[in-house]
């Protein structure tokens, strides 16, 4: 979504932010970058012929409406984009074929490597499951529709790709350890004042809107407030893994564009954590849109000729943030296991 104001990209990153439950997921922190889940890997064999929607539709997205989508977030109605799977139903909205595609297989959208034209359509899919069959079946079944609209052929490798590493600074960190665990979260409980039902990547969520501020509870995988003072994102999350923080960080890095790098867990903090985070939004974006001139290897965000933020009143810069917290992200390279789309038709098939 290209939205040219930066205030337009400041309501783009509370959706993207909110939207990323992966950002909390409770995974090992690992020395070394863990290549896509092995589930993710299974899904990328042929689909079985009886995992197919009954029928679904698929037409372009309607152009964003910035107006509008602020107008709905400032009274609380939080926009509708991504996978949506209740019951028999699976909504695909303002999804590009990149994103569907990482959808249909379960991985991130810089896991996906094929032609840029990839991110230039949006979609929304709407389809109707067989009865018998559960949320757990829909990624299979996008795969099917994908093969069959787009003609989607595709194969999975592992390649090396620059990213930016998270490790421990020469002080060690400096967060606290969360003293409990997330509580699974009750979807039948009542709703409470300005709370909403949501979808995300990784399950259901209950989101809060409030004064300005949004908190995000995604049961066992932890609860994280989000903010904004004029250009400055305020970030406050419990029981996050530092894997979960690094996937956080990636989201947050790709606002200004898509160019920005993965970031990877290389502390080897195994516990969970409060995290505080205070960052100017401008410098998000310009880093976003500056990553590919740092190479592998150590050296800091100046040395690799990573921008600083520019506007006085934005706040810390990403790095100096995660600095604070007694961490680091520095250029490097890793392995990372890629979804290689070998061709796809721009165009779907007709409903």
């Amino acid at each position: 979504m290209a939205i040219p104001s930066y205030k337009c990209l400041a309501l783009g990153s509370f959706a993207g932010l909110l939207l990323a439950g992966s950002a909390l997921a409770q995974t090992p922190a690992a020395a070394n970058p863990p290549a896509v889940a092995q589930s993710a890997v299974a899904a990328a064999q042929p689909a079985a012929s009886d995992l197919t929607f009954d029928v679904a539709t698929v037409r372009p997205s309607a152009p964003l409406d910035p107006a509008k989508l602020q107008a709905d977030m400032q009274a609380g109605r939080m926009p509708r984009f991504g996978a949506y799977v209740e019951g028999l139903r699976a909504e695909y909205l303002y999804m590009t074929l990149q994103d569907l595609i990482a959808s249909a297989y379960k991985v991130k959208d810089y896991q996906v490597t094929g032609p840029s034209w990839l991110k230039d359509q949006h979609f929304d899919i709407a389809a109707k499951m067989p009865e018998g069959s559960s949320k757990d079946d829909a990624p299979k079944m996008l795969q099917a529709l994908l093969a069959e609209r787009f003609h989607l052929k595709l194969h999975i490798d592992t390649q090396e790709h620059p990213v930016m590493g998270l490790i421990v600074g020469k002080g060690g960190p400096k967060m606290k350890e969360s003293p409990t665990a997330a509580a699974p979260l009750d979807m039948d409980a009542p709703l409470k004042p300005g709370e909403m039902k949501i979808n995300t990547p990784d399950g259901p969520a209950r989101m809060t809107r409030r004064s300005g501020a949004m908190t995000m509870n995604m049961g066992v995988r932890g609860t994280y407030q989000v903010k904004m003072d004029g250009m400055t994102m305020h970030l406050d999350a419990d029981m996050m893994t530092m894997a979960g923080f690094a996937d956080m960080l990636t989201n947050m890095m790709q606002i200004g564009g898509s160019g920005a790098k993965q970031v990877v867990d290389m502390t080897e903090l195994k516990g969970s954590y409060q995290v505080s985070l205070e960052m100017s939004l401008a410098d998000l974006v310009a880093n976003a849109r500056s990553q590919g001139m740092g190479g592998a290897g150590g050296g800091s965000a100046k040395d690799s000729g990573i921008v600083e933020a520019a506007d006085p009143s934005g706040g810390l810069s990403v790095y100096s943030s995660v600095e604070k917290l007694g961490l680091k992200l520095e250029p490097r390279k890793a392995k990372v296991e890629q979804v290689i789309v070998d061709s796809a038709d721009k165009t779907p098939t007709e409903n």
